[in-house]
């Protein structure tokens, strides 16, 4: 997947509630061999082994199943395939779980995998290894363990000011299969489903998702979105026929500005990677290219062999988050060498050192070279 297409999808009109627009996606042709449904969880904490001695820590409400036939024919009754997942220990301050794997296939065609947590395990892991070559400048332990325990912090969907009434209070329509979530105008997250069923089901699970904290302060300090209207104009209506074009031709160029203001995340160029082949489908997990000063989103998509877009679910990047991963990819090309990075981000040495103690990674480097910067910049 190199971009994200909309193909076999059409942009609805949005529903407003306060700061938050909510735009339908429309699926006219349902194929009903691939089928997602909700397990949900009950635990505090949820670890999840991702490689030998390597894990994923974070509150993961819900998994979600995939179901799907290789010839074509829909997919049989979900309710009679559910499997009991993972271990779950109630340790009296809080319930654990274990669970092996972001994805794990659970019988012949069904998968389970961890919607958004398996883009966010993958963004935490993006050039995890650290140096390969043992430059001076980097800590033993940079040497040894690389970024070693990285984290992210974001906030639950239940704490995005009017998200939940939103939810509660539009229309879904009769082929309405996902939705494109803007706070105060701002693209929050994109969420795609295979069947209008799957959408019913899964709807309100937006609240159980996590976003950005950019988001959560959107949705403190607004309370509209920016007015914006499209009308038919009257005095050219004669008849139905006139109407009815008319309102196709709004329908259309709303349709065309809405995609507009999700161009962060649609049709930009992407760097994906194949986590599962399900039959003719693909689960991938993908990052926009890095831009610092745009929108920046990752996500996990589910693609037909045509295409087709089946899931999508996306999470927007914070500009904090989007300069942490752009210093390590820069590490990364310049093969972790400081002064090289440092040229080809037009800064000095020192500014590089400083820039990586402002986004966390200062104990990658050495005692001794940040001490000489810091006594560098003290003086001057």
């Amino acid at each position: 997947m190199i971009d994200i297409s909309l193909q076999g999808l059409e942009i609805a009109p949005s529903q407003v509630w306060g700061s938050i627009r909510i735009v339908p996606l429309l699926r006219h042709q349902v194929r009903g061999d691939l089928r997602l449904f909700r397990r949900s969880y009950d635990d505090d904490l949820t670890i999840v082994s991702v490689e030998k001695n390597a894990g994923y820590i974070s509150y993961i409400p819900h998994a979600l199943i995939i179901n799907w036939t290789d010839d074509g024919s829909p997919v049989a009754a979900l309710e009679a395939q559910i499997i009991k997942d993972g271990k779950h220990y109630d340790l009296g301050c809080a319930k654990v779980g274990l669970l092996h794997r972001m994805r794990k296939r659970e019988a012949k065609n069904q998968l389970r995998f961890l919607p958004l947590h398996l883009a966010m395990e993958g963004f935490l892991s993006m050039f995890f290894s650290g140096p390969d070559i043992a430059w001076e400048e980097y800590s033993k332990y940079a040497i040894s363990h690389g970024l070693g325990f990285r984290y992210e912090t974001a906030v639950s969907g239940k704490y995005i000011s009017g998200l939940e009434e939103a939810l509660r209070v539009f229309e879904i329509h009769d082929q309405q299969v996902g939705v494109l979530v803007f706070v105060a105008e701002a693209l929050a997250s994109a969420f795609v489903v295979p069947t209008p069923e799957d959408y019913r089901l899964l709807h309100t699970s937006l609240l159980e998702d996590f976003y950005g904290d950019l988001l959560y302060q959107y949705g403190l300090l607004y309370k509209t979105t920016f007015p914006m209207e499209l009308s038919v104009n009257d005095s050219d209506i004669n008849d139905l026929k006139t109407l009815r074009l008319a309102i196709q031709k709004m329908r259309s160029e709303w349709s065309s500005f809405q995609g507009f203001m999700a161009g962060g995340l649609l049709q930009r160029p992407l760097q994906s990677k194949i986590s599962y082949t399900a039959g003719p489908f693909t689960l991938q997990k993908f990052i926009t290219d890095l831009e610092l000063k745009a929108e920046n989103h990752i996500g996990e998509a589910i693609i037909r062999d045509n295409g087709e877009l089946e899931y999508l679910k996306s999470y927007r990047l914070m500009a904090a988050q989007t300069r942490r991963i752009y210093l390590l990819s820069k590490l990364a090309k310049y093969d972790w060498n400081i002064d090289a990075t440092a040229a080809a981000l037009n800064n000095s040495r020192e500014e590089l050192v400083l820039n990586l103690e402002r986004v966390g990674f200062g104990y990658l480097l050495n005692q001794q070279v940040r001490e000489k910067v810091h006594k560098k910049f003290r003086r001057s």
